[in-house]
């Protein structure tokens, strides 16, 4: 989340969901204000993931389409624009995932 804040996401949301469902322990969502700032997040995320020990199992989307997914296995990253997190609104979708930390 360090790594996500420092590159100036915004509304960063760790959701511990693992007694609702069976493909992942935590979401991490945030927002990104451009693509430009997108891209960024994403790379330095795979970055510092990957230096940390982790895999990026999996990626998806782009900034282009304002969503990217990144499966680090117990851990889905999701980076929107902010359109895109109002449109979807994961949040809402698994609200009986505990709120770990939220940082706006």
């Amino acid at each position: 989340m360090d790594a996500a804040s420092d590159k100036q996401a915004t509304d960063i949301l760790l959701l511990d969901i693992r007694n609702v469902g069976t493909f992942a322990d935590f979401f991490v969502i945030m927002t990104a204000d451009n693509r430009r700032q997108m891209n960024a997040l994403q790379e330095d995320l795979v970055d510092t993931v990957e230096k940390a020990g982790a895999t990026l199992h999996h990626q998806e989307g782009t900034a282009e389409s304002g969503w990217v997914l990144l499966d680090f296995g117990d851990v889905i990253v999701h980076l929107f624009a902010p359109q895109e997190r109002a449109y979807y609104r994961l949040e809402d979708l698994w609200a009986r995932g505990q709120q770990i930390v939220r940082i706006q």
